[in-house]
């Protein structure tokens, strides 16, 4: 039976993998997949149109050498080679048929399946885009499989350059730009992209607290739009919150096997960087996730006090309306027994008494702040 880490389904949202700018990787024109080769740590294409079975072969054959396949938008028929090449497990199939999941991880015995939920905010709409990655690694082998079609920039896949090597900058920040981890084997490939993964949810923090800080001043401003904005927010928090948790739970499985699997030393100190990176993030978004209750709370106590102002303005106006209709009500019956109705002054008294007691209602609400 296969070992597992994961976590529930989750409903499917378009997004980009939105890791370290820059990368060395390309997607292929439509849904190609492409193939590299890692060879003593350095990034190469591998041969045009080479079979998976074939790149894999060579790569177990090579010393330090390393089969990377990249599936920018995968279909049936490339899982299905996959499958074949690779003899994955019938579940790991399905899995990898199957998006909308959440981050999770699974061994079928020197199989490693994970999946990764990577994100990214777009400003625009006040959204948080979630991309959804499949990772399959084994010995010499590693394959990442982007469920809608991205890559590493936000890019769509047929617009991607070529990859070439004499084009690589080993000072730039990218996901396959470290000679000496790639050198570790296809846990480095692995361990780089979650890491990668992580770096992006910093931006996607970033907005969310641009976001509460506008909402902040709207709620004291009186805007009566704001409690809809706290809501909408208040969900892209929560799914963040859904992946980051997600994925601690992946990282944790991944150190436990360390020993098990014989890890280098060195790739468990960059998971364990990776490891605190993450955990500073799960505190930031539990943190916003808390103040975004507290604002609605506030707001709710803000729009709550509004109201009891508004109900004491309407019942003021209502008590200063009632006194002069009653007065006149009374003298509307017309009864011939009233002796006021005969008096010289009996109209203007009425009305007198009318206009003074509205005229005394509204000074003591005045006074009371009613008014």
């Amino acid at each position: 039976m296969p070992e597992k880490i994961m976590g529930g389904p989750v409903p499917r949202r378009g997004g980009v993998f939105r890791g370290r700018a820059g990368s060395g990787v390309s997607s292929a024109e439509g849904s190609t997949h492409r193939t590299r080769y890692v060879l003593d740590g350095k990034l190469t294409p591998a041969p045009p149109g080479i079979a998976i079975a074939d790149a894999l072969r060579f790569a177990e054959q090579t010393p330090a050498g390393m089969a990377l396949f990249l599936f920018p938008k995968p279909n049936v028929t490339q899982i299905a080679e996959l499958a074949t090449a690779w003899d994955l497990h019938p579940l790991l199939v399905e899995d990898l048929l199957e998006a909308g999941q959440r981050p999770k991880l699974e061994r079928y015995g020197d199989v490693l399946f994970i999946v990764v939920r990577s994100a990214r905010y777009l400003d625009e709409t006040e959204d948080v885009d979630f991309s959804e990655f499949h990772v399959v690694v084994r010995p010499a082998g590693i394959a990442v499989l982007c469920q809608d079609g991205r890559w590493i920039d936000g890019s769509d896949e047929s617009t991607l350059p070529e990859y070439s090597a004499d084009a690589a900058n080993p000072g730039d920040d990218t996901l396959l730009d470290n000679e000496a981890l790639l050198r570790l084997g296809p846990e480095a490939v692995l361990y780089r992209l979650l890491d990668a993964v992580v770096d992006g949810y910093e931006p996607v923090l970033r907005g969310l607290r641009i976001d509460r800080e506008q909402i902040e001043r709207q709620v004291f401003s009186g805007d009566a739009a704001v409690a809809e904005r706290i809501y909408r927010l208040s969900q892209e928090v929560i799914d963040l919150q859904h992946a980051t948790a997600s994925l601690t739970d992946v990282i944790a499985a991944l150190r436990s096997g360390f020993e098990r699997h014989a890890i280098p030393d060195q790739l468990q100190s960059y998971l364990q960087d990776v490891a605190d990176n993450l955990m500073r993030v799960s505190i930031r978004v539990t943190e916003l996730r808390e103040a975004l209750s507290q604002i609605l709370n506030v707001n709710a106590t803000l729009v709550a006090q509004r109201q009891n102002e508004d109900m004491k303005k309407i019942s003021g106006w209502a008590a200063i309306l009632f006194a002069p209709t009653l007065i006149g009500a009374i003298y509307g019956m017309n009864f011939d027994s009233m002796p006021e109705l005969h008096w010289a002054l009996g109209y203007p008294l009425a009305v007198g008494a009318m206009a003074g007691l509205a005229a005394t209602l509204y000074v003591i609400f005045k006074w009371k702040k009613w008014m």
